[in-house]
């Protein structure tokens, strides 16, 4: 598949699929190598013509496949120098890494590859921008704020796939501990609806086609409460996007780029 697609989205697992005409790419590998080969299937992708693999960050729904994937395939992994040291010491089998510098700018075959800062409680964790001639994807999920550097570089996208995690109201009411609340809340944590709604009046433009709203919490948010909250904020300002949920269970909207 020439295109994007979310693979798994949520604390269960997180996998998302870029494919350009000369590279497959994975981004994060937090589920099974069943359930990516199942859903890779959907697209018309098979787990063996990946050609590398990108990581966000260590926190386990984020590599969770990872070393049974390097093992079979010996896909080369790109991540931080700090990141790589926290997988090496959980993977059984040592991926093989190409090691990035955070805010450095990169290419890798036919993809032009920008991973920049954002806040989390992770050891050094990154988003990215992937553009490829004048086509600009952003992927960023798993941020307590969005900070000046974040903000900077979701300009102008195309395409965006960003956190949706929570409905304050929702975490507050859970039953979570409270330690689990003020973690998802703080500024180290996790994007609530109302943030990622700010997010998007800030960076719209006509040149933004479809946004992926992601990482959805399974107890303290549900699509159609994402999909009102962020529409809301939206329309107060004048302003509407193609949304679509990014699922954690199921592959999203597959969209076709080139």
């Amino acid at each position: 598949m020439l295109g994007f697609c979310p693979l798994a989205s949520g604390s269960k697992g997180n996998a998302l699929y870029f494919g350009s005409p000369e590279a497959k790419i994975l981004i994060d590998s937090g589920i099974s190598l069943k359930e990516l080969g199942d859903r890779l299937g959907k697209i018309g992708v098979e787990p063996g013509e990946l050609d590398a693999v990108l990581v966000t960050h260590e926190h386990i729904d984020h590599i969770r496949g990872l070393s049974v994937l390097c093992k079979k395939w010996n896909i080369p992994v790109f991540a931080n120098l700090e990141t790589a040291k926290s997988i090496l010491a959980a993977c059984t089998h040592p991926p093989k890494f190409k090691i990035f510098s955070t805010g450095d700018t990169f290419t890798f075959k036919d993809i032009l590859i920008h991973p920049f800062s954002i806040p989390h409680d992770a050891i050094d964790p990154v988003a990215f921008t992937l553009q490829l001639d004048s086509l600009k994807v952003g992927i960023c999920a798993d941020l307590g704020f969005a900070s000046s550097v974040v903000m900077h570089h979701l300009q102008n996208c195309d395409y965006l796939y960003l956190e949706a995690n929570h409905q304050p109201s929702m975490v507050h009411a859970s039953s979570r501990p409270m330690v689990y609340k003020q973690r998802v809340l703080g500024r180290q944590g996790h994007l609530s609806n109302e943030a990622s709604g700010e997010i998007l009046n800030t960076v719209h433009s006509d040149r933004l086609k479809h946004v992926y709203l992601a990482h959805l919490s399974s107890e303290c948010n549900s699509p159609e409460t994402a999909l009102r909250v962020i529409g809301e904020a939206l329309e107060k300002k004048g302003k509407s996007l193609p949304l679509s949920i990014a699922p954690q269970h199921e592959i999203g909207l597959p969209i076709t780029l080139f």
